[in-house]
């Protein structure tokens, strides 16, 4: 699935580049460029639950927690 849309998002764009897109291919290619968007945000968050920050204190927090805890 996923490197079948990024094969399609590839042709899109050099099709875009030498001859331009119909009205319906832009509109593929914006539905397309945002499935592939989300998918990485949701793979990058997925990614960010994996990673622990470790405190001065020898404390191991979850990233998600610790990013909270600074903001504040």
């Amino acid at each position: 699935m996923q490197d079948d849309l990024l094969k399609r998002i590839n042709e899109l764009a050099k099709k875009k580049r030498e001859q331009g897109l119909s009205k319906e291919e832009q509109e593929e290619q914006k539905a397309l460029y945002a499935v592939y968007l989300k998918n990485f945000r949701d793979n990058f968050n997925k990614q960010l639950d994996s990673v622990s920050i470790k405190t001065p204190d020898g404390k191991v927090i979850p990233f998600k927690e610790f990013n909270k805890r600074n903001d504040k």
